[in-house]
């Protein structure tokens, strides 16, 4: 265990404890989509002193990302995520381990993302069928999952709620993973982060996206439907995935970061 503490992480030392801040610099954790949630979840991880963080996304950052997505500025147009988001990340903390993929998650190539020895899985995938390969993926591999319901529709993050996904209520998105894991005969538990609000969207003209802004190969893997979305929901839904990382990592070697 170091003697001294990173001056970047004194602050959260003084909550957590020395022996918690060492076992979050050991803890490794797979982030799955960089969107309005997860890329809010991976740089609070980082900042929280996590010291091996994969993170997986396929896509490319276009002008629509701009109000919710971590690494969707003016100036990282046409950037792939993971890349623009690594970079970041890097800059936070150098001596953190980042493994990048531009990839879309599903069965076909889970096993080349290396969950079976990650600590954590964090699931932000929007794709219902890819949602479903990853948390069956990790469930059978035995890996502590948190995963985020649907974000888009809603405005006020007050009503953001963690519980087990067969208690969840009034998510549509956590209605249909209920629904998708009991036809492939999956009955097991794991916590998720939801929101009982779900808001009419106010319709308004849409311009099409210029070539190359937020498109890639694997963009015909997966049909893109457009919903209203917050950054004030969206973040704080990934703050909350985070904090379900770092509480369950301290607790199991007598840390605090939060009560339950």
């Amino acid at each position: 265990m170091p003697k001294t503490v990173n001056p970047a992480l004194q602050r959260l030392a003084m909550i957590t404890g020395a022996d918690a801040l060492e076992k979050l610099r050991q803890t490794r954790v797979l982030v799955f989509g960089l969107g309005g949630v997860g890329s809010w979840c991976a740089e609070a991880l980082v900042r929280s002193g996590i010291g091996k963080i994969g993170i997986v996304d396929f896509d490319t950052v276009c002008a629509s990302n701009i109000n919710r997505q971590l690494q969707a500025t003016s100036r990282s147009l046409g950037r792939v995520k993971v890349e623009a988001l690594k970079e970041r990340l890097l800059e936070i903390n150098p001596d953190c381990e980042i493994t990048a993929w531009e990839r879309l998650f599903s069965l076909e190539n889970s096993g080349g993302f290396g969950i079976e020895k990650a600590d954590y899985v964090i699931d932000a995938i929007d794709s219902l069928t890819h949602k479903l390969d990853l948390i069956e993926t990790c469930l059978a591999a035995g890996v502590r999952l948190f995963s985020s319901m649907g974000m888009a529709r809603k405005s006020d993050p007050t009503r953001l709620k963690a519980a087990d996904i067969w208690k969840t209520k009034g998510c549509p998105l956590a209605r249909m993973v209920r629904q998708g894991l009991r036809k492939r005969g999956f009955r097991g538990k794991f916590t998720v982060v939801y929101g009982e609000e779900c808001l009419d969207n106010i319709p308004v003209d849409i311009p099409e996206e210029a070539p190359g802004a937020g498109t890639s190969d694997n963009e015909r893997h997966r049909k893109k439907t457009a919903n209203g979305s917050v950054v004030t929901v969206t973040a704080t839904a990934g703050m909350i995935l985070a904090s379900l990382v770092l509480r369950d990592a301290c607790d199991a070697c007598g840390g605090s970061a939060g009560g339950k």
